[in-house]
């Protein structure tokens, strides 16, 4: 009997299919990641506050609230989702974007986030082949997705998804998968740092904070797995994509330009682009530039 490894080398196309399915089931559960953690670290800054204020006895003993429990309900009835109820994609269209008891909608931003972590992890396992690399690169995107997600809904990057995905790109980088390791140290203080100036000199001349510490934090992560030297590509890349979208929000829906529009999903985005295509981008501009 041909084992998965075989099949896998034999057909590229099963290959391709596998991950995109896998894809799939992953973007379901990034769904819950993107929806539980900033309800989960409000619940900790809650208690956490109580305990500072000394009214630690005013705390209630509260249902388990993590990425495993309590099981996925509606929001609106209360309604348990059930398995069939949970299939990625599929169910939404079969339940026609709507809760199976009570009818109130279903936001389309969970069958996105499928199609969209299906679609980049095939894009990565054509990059990158059957490899170790794939799996490294698998987990970056995935993360890179729920990060943004996160930070376009409440404009927060939680630390418990960036700390750790600063030391998984160090320690991917040992033996230089993406970086030297070298690089990739640099990469990570470099990152952190740059933006952290920028940011220091906006509020100084304006009295202003022109972003959060979580962008910090993740340009940290993309030095450590990219290296510095593809910092100023990310850079550049998160500023293009930002300002186009921004210009496009103010034109299409006449967006206040003094409400914040969050910078985390564009670095994730420019960091993504590095990954899978940033040498051929700079070949490309050196290119043009050279003639």
């Amino acid at each position: 009997m041909t084992n998965p490894m075989e099949l896998f080398i034999q057909s590229p196309l099963a290959y391709l299919l596998s991950v995109g399915a896998f894809g799939l089931v992953i973007g379901s559960f990034l769904n819950v990641v993107i929806h539980r953690i900033p309800i989960m670290l409000e619940r900790q800054w809650t208690r956490d506050c109580q305990e500072h204020l000394g009214a630690a006895h005013a705390v209630q003993q509260e249902t388990p609230y993590n990425l495993l429990s309590p099981p996925s309900t509606c929001p609106e009835c209360g309604h348990r989702i059930r398995a069939w109820e949970n299939i990625p994609v599929l169910s939404y269209l079969f339940l026609r974007g709507k809760c199976a008891r009570c009818g109130a909608s279903i936001a389309m931003r969970y069958p996105l986030v499928e199609i969209l972590t299906a679609g980049l992890s095939v894009m990565v396992a054509w990059r990158f082949g059957l490899s170790l690399a794939t799996l490294a690169a698998l987990a970056l995107t995935w993360t890179l997705i729920a990060l943004a997600m996160i930070d376009l809904e409440t404009k927060l990057l939680p630390d418990t998804l960036t700390l750790p995905l600063l030391w998984l790109g160090l320690l991917v980088n040992l033996d230089g998968t993406f970086a030297e390791l070298q690089a990739s140290v640099i990469g990570a203080a470099a990152g952190y740092l740059s933006l952290w100036s920028i940011y220091q000199l906006f509020r100084l001349l304006t009295g202003k904070e022109g972003m959060g510490y979580g962008d910090f934090k993740l340009l940290a992560v993309l030095g450590a797995w990219l290296g510095w030297a593809a910092l100023p590509q990310i850079i550049l890349l998160s500023t293009l994509i930002g300002a186009t979208v921004g210009i496009g929000l103010i034109a299409i829906r006449g967006r206040d330009r003094n409400v914040p529009i969050p910078f985390g999903p564009y670095l994730a985005a420019a960091g993504w682009i590095a990954l899978m295509w940033g040498p051929q981008i700079n070949h490309w501009y050196l290119d043009v530039a050279l003639r």
